[in-house]
């Protein structure tokens, strides 16, 4: 679960969360099956800080 403010409607904090959960690395039996071709997240470059969200 991950914890936010309580001042946001509750769509946003749905899509907040789905963009923090896809914020990870690729698992590692991935790289293994693909011979590492697929070896990195394109969505693991958001930092909360840099880049904002398209629709918030």
């Amino acid at each position: 679960m991950i914890k936010m403010a309580r001042n946001k409607s509750y769509s946003s904090k749905l899509r907040r969360g789905k963009n923090a959960k896809q914020n990870k690395s690729v698992p590692n039996w991935v790289m293994i099956k693909t011979q590492r071709k697929v070896s990195t997240n394109p969505y693991r470059y958001r930092h909360w800080r840099n880049q904002k969200l398209k629709r918030d």
